[in-house]
């Protein structure tokens, strides 16, 4: 029989793995307009025991000390007060392994939108089997949401649903409800089976490397003349949307990158 669920054991103190699990999070927002949203954010996460926060290019340098900011805050300022700028996407997300964008609409050659629970649940999966160390979960501007281009960054893409014509989220909202999913993900795990290591972890190439294998890919098309720059129409994105479902590790970036290099010593070669 299922044991009865109380005040006491949803308020309770996650467990070290779950604990874990939320560590291994990182909330970025991208250019926010209002500083107002970025206290919410700090205190949705607060409340739900997510601790890193990137902001993307803010309208005030000095977000955590503006009044607007720190009266959304409430009880999340210490959260504000630590949270960190960054100047591009690819700099915020650079060391994290998996990189979720959270969007209401779908981007031509982005990866196909899941919903929060499955897309947290996949997460933390390769989190608990030691593939990732860090997880970024990427929110858009308050008017646009997700460029196309700030979406082929991502490896994942999860909607919220709600009404086809009232589709739209307060960024604010839309994070507390992702870190709502998060928070009883890492709940769910508390009552089931433990995770454990393999004992052999295979461990996914982060942001950066992947960025970098994206450029000399580019570079070893060009050289065989595979990819006309002139004309490149959207080979890169569908290139980006393959290896990143393949979800590549550090041998695998490496062994690809390696032909690559084949690729351009041959082209060079044969003029």
């Amino acid at each position: 029989m299922a044991k009865p669920v109380t005040s006491a054991s949803l308020h309770r103190q996650l467990a070290p793995a779950a604990a874990r699990l939320l560590a291994a999070v990182r909330i970025v927002l991208i250019a926010p307009s209002h500083p107002g949203n970025i206290g919410a954010t700090a205190r949705a996460m607060t409340t739900m025991g997510l601790a890193d926060l990137v902001v993307v290019s803010p309208r005030f340098a000095d977000f955590a000390r503006h009044d607007e900011a720190r009266a959304f805050a409430g009880h999340g300022i210490d959260r504000l007060e630590s949270a960190r700028s960054a100047g591009t996407l690819s700099e915020a997300v650079g060391d994290c392994q998996l990189v979720i964008g959270v969007s209401a609409e779908p981007r031509e050659f982005g990866p196909a939108p899941r919903t929060p629970g499955r897309t947290v649940r996949e997460a933390f999966d390769l989190v608990a089997q030691g593939q990732a160390l860090r997880v970024a979960f990427v929110f858009g501007t308050e008017r646009t949401g997700l460029s196309i281009d700030e979406v082929g960054l991502c490896q994942r893409l999860t909607t919220i649903p709600a009404e086809p014509d009232r589709s739209s989220l307060n960024l604010a909202q839309a994070v507390q409800i992702m870190a709502y999913a998060l928070r009883e993900a890492a709940l769910e795990r508390d009552e089931g089976p433990q995770d454990s290591h393999p004992v052999a972890v295979v461990r996914r190439a982060d942001h950066a490397a992947i960025e970098g294998f994206y450029a000399h890919l580019e570079r070893a098309m060009i050289a065989c003349e595979f990819l006309d720059p002139a004309t490149p129409k959207r080979l890169m994105p569908r290139m980006r949307r393959l290896f990143g479902r393949a979800g590549l590790d550090v041998e695998e970036v490496d062994l690809l990158r390696g032909l690559c290099t084949r690729i351009e010593r041959s082209a060079g070669g044969g003029r």
